[in-house]
């Protein structure tokens, strides 16, 4: 865990320990509405991950946008979405930011900045860079960051995207969340070369970081967005990071592209919650009981927005083209 720069106060740190754990919570809860049958489709886990989403998206306003991707819950949550709408969301219900119409991959939430997710790899590049050339023309002072895959630095549009953010100067982050594997492949075998060399071509400052250490992203990212605000951008950041879970929930069987005891390693050595809690109980920020109560608020928190999600109605059938055509 990096040293704090004493720019953070103790509610600060509570407030990215408490996203954080909110976003494993959500997770789990996720993963067992899918077991359980309750959920339809696919869904793809951010757990291990918590650190990138946290620590970048506590360096934003709500005035500020992000772009997410297929595995979007955690920046859903970590922009400042709410379990309730959330879930109702992933199982179909008209009270999910989307109405039920966009389920795991889809959800927007445009009240905290949250320009939408995307199940199409890549997808959101043009959208965040569209959004950035928008705050630059409008002189406005909101920063928009897109996050992808390492995967998704295979699609021609990042390349077109970047060229453009650099003439232009736009006002863009791309956060490139490098967790190893590429759906069932492992980076290294699919990416030739320093993924952060690819934005440098541009002329784009580009960055690397611990992805699984919250304070070492959030004062990276804090840094960039200042920047950004100042006309300096864009700029590009690979944080290593990791998957717990498989590409999707239903990838059980893993051992034939990664090895349990990798997993085993990165779980019990560079867990970001369980690094941050050590760090925040060695500074005397919080004692261990503190945030065990914490995180049992939470989690009756998540039981409770469950329950009313199983509970709640789905949408109407008349609704069927609802937001599909202008009025």
């Amino acid at each position: 865990m990096s040293d704090s720069d004493n720019k953070h106060n103790r509610e600060d740190y509570l407030r990215m320990y408490r996203q954080m754990v909110r976003i494993r919570t959500f997770e789990d809860n996720a993963n067992q509405l899918y077991l359980s049958a309750k959920m339809p489709g696919l869904t793809h886990m951010y757990s291990g991950e918590e650190a990138v989403a946290v620590g970048i998206c506590e360096a934003l306003t709500d005035s500020d946008r992000i772009t997410s991707t297929h595995r979007g819950h955690g920046h859903c949550v970590a922009k400042g979405a709410d379990f309730q709408a959330m879930f109702c969301e992933l199982l179909g219900k008209e009270e999910g930011y989307c109405r039920g119409k966009g389920g795991s991959m889809h959800i927007a939430d445009q009240s905290h900045g949250n320009l939408g997710a995307n199940a199409i790899v890549g997808g959101s590049m043009g959208i965040a860079t569209g959004s950035a050339l928008r705050a630059k023309m409008q002189k406005s002072d909101d920063v928009t960051v897109c996050f992808f895959g390492d995967g998704a630095t295979a699609q021609g549009l990042l390349y077109e995207v970047m060229n453009m953010a650099a003439l232009w100067n736009l006002p863009v982050i791309y956060a490139c969340e490098n967790n190893g594997y590429s759906e069932y492949t492992a980076t290294a075998e699919i990416a030739a070369g320093s993924i952060t060399d690819r934005a440098r071509a541009f002329g784009i400052e580009a960055f690397e970081v611990d992805g699984q250490d919250v304070l070492a992203v959030n004062e990276l990212a804090r840094e960039l967005t200042g920047r950004c605000r100042r006309g300096e951008g864009p700029f590009f950041i690979e944080l290593q990071t990791y998957r717990y879970h498989g590409h999707h929930v239903g990838d059980i069987n893993r051992e034939y592209y990664r090895s349990k005891d990798e997993e085993k390693a990165w779980k019990e050595d560079r867990d970001p919650i369980e690094k941050f809690t050590q760090w925040l109980t060695d500074e005397g920020i919080a004692s261990t009981d503190e945030l065990e109560a914490l995180k049992a608020e939470i989690r009756d928190d998540a039981a409770a927005a469950v329950d009313y999600a199983l509970e709640a109605k789905y949408p109407d059938t008349h609704e069927v083209d609802m937001h599909v055509f202008a009025d």
